[in-house]
């Protein structure tokens, strides 16, 4: 024995740390499976300690009885007790013990240890039943016989193998029955979840299918139980929650691209005017000026719209002087066509940094020179709520069915019009200027050409 524990152990220990199936399906089954055991053990044991104790109860019947006709043969009316003989003695006499008080009167041929056994029932008095082992098990009942003037006890006995078999016959198929029903109870609990979990599978073969971007389909629009529903609603909020991140994402790229191609330009064109020819001193160092002005340049640009996209709005957004701002802005993207700048305050101030006033009336100066046919006249001025900033020029203007989309990202009103452009300027300005509590607006009766108006708050 002493070398088996050892072996068990490692069994044990693997048994005990087994993985739990990868499956939810497996697990639940596991779960159920477990149940269904813990259960049938404990009606297992307590059908089976029920029978013991009926099948105990039915043998003292038995006994008790046997005692009984054996003491319809035993005369107790005078001072000693007397058998009296019968026509089935040796069917009485069989297992059957008398006792005149603690006198043996009659024993069983063969008795052997078990008059022991009888002689400590008889000592004992009363009705007593107790269970002796002797070549095989054993019951033996004690049973008192009064009399007038004299008492005797009859003790009987009972092979208990019969009945012992009948309790090995029912906790054997018991046991069996317990197999059969933990095999349906595994089989029908996996066939019942997988069932169950059939529309998981679906929307899971759904979700790898669908584009999280360009997919309009959505798990809430399809028939599903109520927990798979609230499921799917939340699965239907994350969707869209990464659809409008993707979104934004795209959209910052193409904004940072957008408002960083003119700096690039100029630093292109400055090294490409640059290498044609040598240049003197001079020459070099405002070439070297320039570039350095548009990598600043490209520097906030970035820093503006990077802080605009983390935090969706300027938290502490500065003051700017519109005038100054205005010609740097002028003086960068050098127009080719006469651009007039006017202002009813030269230290006019809004409530904006610097930095995000440039962008938000770069798109519309850019678009200005772009379109513009002989001028361009940029305005500042007062308002009471804070200060407005007018950009007119005399090109062909918006056309009218496209106004209503001028704000959209990605829309021009005439792709085809041989100017390069994302369609990205205008929505940038528009969101730029909200940031701050402020407005950009097309008028669309002005005539000819186009008017933007940026509203923002004084400073």
């Amino acid at each position: 024995m002493s070398g088996i524990r050892p072996r068990l152990r490692p069994a044990m220990t693997a048994l005990l740390h087994r993985p739990a199936p990868r499956t939810l399906r497996g697990r639940l089954s596991l779960v159920a499976l477990t149940t269904a055991t813990l259960l049938m053990l404990v009606l297992t044991v307590a059908f089976n300690a029920v029978a013991g104790h009926r099948l105990q109860h039915q043998a003292d019947d038995e006994l008790r009885t046997r005692a009984a006709a054996v003491a319809t043969t035993i005369d107790t009316s005078g001072t000693t007790v007397r058998v009296l003989e019968t026509s089935n003695d040796e069917l009485l006499d069989t297992n059957v013990w008398i006792y005149a008080g603690r006198r043996l009167l009659e024993l069983p041929p063969n008795a052997g240890p078990l008059t022991r056994v009888a002689d400590s029932l008889a000592r004992h008095g009363g009705q007593r039943c107790v269970t002796a082992d002797v070549d095989g098990p054993l019951r033996l009942c004690s049973q008192p016989v009064s009399g007038d003037r004299s008492e005797a006890t009859v003790v009987t006995a009972l092979d208990l193998s019969p009945y012992r078999s009948s309790a090995d016959t029912l906790l054997l198929g018991s046991l069996a029955l317990d197999v059969v029903m933990l095999a349906c109870t595994y089989a029908l609990t996996r066939l019942a979840v997988g069932r169950a979990l059939r529309p998981v599978r679906t929307m899971t073969d759904q979700a790898t299918q669908w584009s999280a971007v360009a997919s309009e389909e959505r798990f809430a629009s399809m028939r599903h139980p109520a927990e798979l529903a609230r499921l799917g609603t939340s699965l239907d909020a994350i969707l869209d929650r990464i659809r409008t991140l993707l979104r934004h994402e795209r959209q910052l790229t193409g904004e940072l691209s957008h408002e960083l191609r003119t700096p690039l330009s100029r630093i292109i064109a400055e090294l490409d005017w640059w290498q044609t020819r040598p240049r003197t001193a001079d020459q070099t160092h405002a070439t070297h000026q320039v570039i350095a002005d548009a990598a600043e340049s490209m520097r906030t640009i970035c820093d503006t719209l990077l802080d605009d996209a983390r935090g969706g709005t300027l938290t502490a957004p500065g003051t700017a002087e519109v005038v100054p701002t205005l010609q740097r802005l002028a003086e960068v993207l050098a127009p080719p066509r006469h651009l007039t700048l006017g202002t009813e305050c030269p230290r006019m101030k809004a409530g904006v940094a610097p930095a995000l006033l440039e962008r938000i009336v770069s798109p519309l100066l850019t678009n200005a020179c772009r379109y513009a046919r002989s001028s361009i006249a940029v305005r500042a001025y007062h308002v009471p709520d804070g200060v407005c900033i007018d950009v007119i020029d005399d090109g062909p203007g918006v056309l009218p069915p496209f106004a209503g989309q001028l704000f959209e990202p990605g829309r021009r009103g005439d792709p085809g019009d041989g100017h390069h452009g994302a369609g990205l300027g205008l929505p940038l300005a528009r969101r730029l200027a909200r940031s701050v509590g402020g407005e950009v607006t097309y008028d669309p009766a002005h005539t000819p050409g186009a008017r933007f108006v940026v509203s923002l708050p004084a400073g």
